[in-house]
């Protein structure tokens, strides 16, 4: 199980305190129902593809981790999950891949980058050297704030569809 100090709070942009903390495996109807709350489009930008549903095997699998090689933190306002952010280590554990998903109707609030910067604290506390992600051209607010955080941003050699954002952890 996760550590209880990897809990902390952050504000949003308009000013609400957002509890972040791991996700645990009683999370999944927490993750069910964020994704009930994420529009078609944002579905598709997160996952590259449309679903229609976060079925309970897919639901079930986010939400039990193996915490030695994967991460994910949960936002949360009130009994409402507002987003998750995770990623999960190579068998090295230098690199790992992350991915970031906000319910819709909590966008441009700051939510997901509240959630990646916390994300980028605890890879960097358990040794991760650098996070990697992979973002669709078309996902403009992902990648604006993957340029804010200071990632680099790069075609995906195999997928012209697809840019490669990359983040070194190294101490600052």
């Amino acid at each position: 199980m996760p550590d209880k100090m990897l809990e902390s709070i952050g504000i949003t942009l308009d000013g609400t305190p957002v509890a972040l903390r791991p996700l645990l495996p009683e999370d999944e109807p927490a993750l069910q129902d964020l994704f009930a709350h994420m529009s078609r489009e944002d579905v598709r930008l997160r996952f590259f593809t449309p679903m229609r549903e976060l079925k309970h095997a897919l639901a079930a699998r986010l939400s039990h981790l193996d915490y030695s090689r994967e991460m994910a933190l949960v936002a949360q306002h009130d009994v409402m999950t507002l987003g998750v952010a995770r990623y999960s280590g190579d068998p090295d554990r230098r690199s790992a891949e992350f991915a970031v998903a906000v319910r819709s109707d909590w966008h441009r609030r700051g939510v997901g980058q509240l959630l990646v910067v916390r994300l980028i604290e605890v890879a960097r506390q358990s040794g991760i050297s650098e996070l990697v992600g992979l973002v669709l051209h078309e996902n403009k607010p992902m990648l604006n704030m993957c340029r804010k955080l200071g990632f680099s941003i790069a075609p995906e050699p195999n997928d012209a569809t697809v840019l490669r954002v990359r983040k070194s952890l190294a101490p600052v």
